[in-house]
């Protein structure tokens, strides 16, 4: 089964738009719940990045890198990055994987890798 992340489109304009707003952020005239609930698109090009060294300590790992995407419908997402060496403008595609566990708790993202 193939994980996603949703977005919310309009009824009114068909703009997507992400995260969750009670109004359009393209026609500003909708009314609450006037949305469809559609699948985010995976592939994007890489707006900015950075490299986290300094990770609470129950993080399991020493360092993340996180980048700011543009998905091709438009939309920023934060995610993890899976690429060794990162270029601002690079074409990444994106995977909903497992970014953090705890005890019990597994906690979802999207992770980016070079396409």
């Amino acid at each position: 089964m193939e994980l996603n992340i949703y977005a919310y489109k309009c009824k009114r304009c068909k703009h997507i738009q992400y995260p969750y707003r009670t109004i359009c952020r393209k026609c500003g005239d909708n009314d609450h719940n006037e949305f469809d609930i559609v699948p985010m698109s995976k592939k994007g090009k890489l707006l900015t990045f950075t490299h986290l060294f300094t990770l609470p300590a129950d993080y399991e790992t020493a360092s993340l890198m996180l980048g700011i995407v543009e998905l091709d419908d438009g939309n920023r997402i934060t995610g993890q990055l899976d690429i060794d060496n990162p270029k601002i403008g690079m074409k990444v595609k994106g995977d909903v994987q497992i970014v953090r566990q705890e005890l019990y708790e597994k906690r979802l993202g999207m992770v980016f890798s070079k396409m």
